[in-house]
């Protein structure tokens, strides 16, 4: 027994953790080229598909900062967040938790590539219309859909959000507010 409740009334005690955050990282080049690579573990194991680097939010680390961490571990390449172009909320999903996971564009602040060799099988630069027209992006609605979103704003018909540092109103903590200006 790890928790023992003892007034007689309904137990607070809150449940172990009931959400898990990830991030996918849009990088995009000056000259419209996606930052892609090709895991060698998981769901995406020998399929040859491309994706956008991807990762888990560690606890108290910011979503931009993850994307920009998870970025240059995966890749070599360092990166500075610009917006927040998506999110997607499921449930029952990993463990049976809550999954939220925040597609985030990150600018290049260098080009060249050094693989993470114990978790991708490839990295590369990708015109990002190639990126859209895999078939196992077409074929899945959620896929489909961020690489849309990606396409528009690779011809800046999308606005994602912005971040800004603020002082919450009860407390002198600092946090991010995502908003769209």
């Amino acid at each position: 027994m790890l928790v023992y409740w003892i007034p007689e009334i309904p137990h607070t005690i809150p449940a172990n953790a009931s959400h898990r955050i990830g991030i996918g990282a849009l990088v995009m080049n000056h000259n419209g080229e996606v930052l892609v690579v090709q895991e060698k573990n998981g769901t995406f194991k020998g399929t040859g598909v491309w994706k956008m680097p991807t990762g888990v939010v560690d606890e108290g680390e910011d979503i931009c900062d993850a994307a920009v961490r998870e970025v240059q571990e995966e890749t070599g390449i360092k990166a500075e967040f610009v917006e927040l172009l998506a999110f997607r909320q499921s449930h029952k999903s990993f463990f049976e938790k809550s999954d939220l996971f925040f597609v985030c564009m990150l600018k290049p602040l260098s080009y060249k590539i050094q693989k993470q060799d114990s978790e991708i099988m490839g990295a590369q630069w990708m015109d990002m219309e190639e990126y859209a027209a895999q078939p196992f992006v077409k074929k899945h609605d959620m896929f489909n859909k961020i690489a849309q979103i990606c396409l528009a704003k690779k011809k800046n018909k999308y606005n994602g959000f912005s971040k800004e540092l603020m002082t919450s109103a009860f407390s002198a903590k600092k946090s991010y507010l995502y908003f769209n200006q």
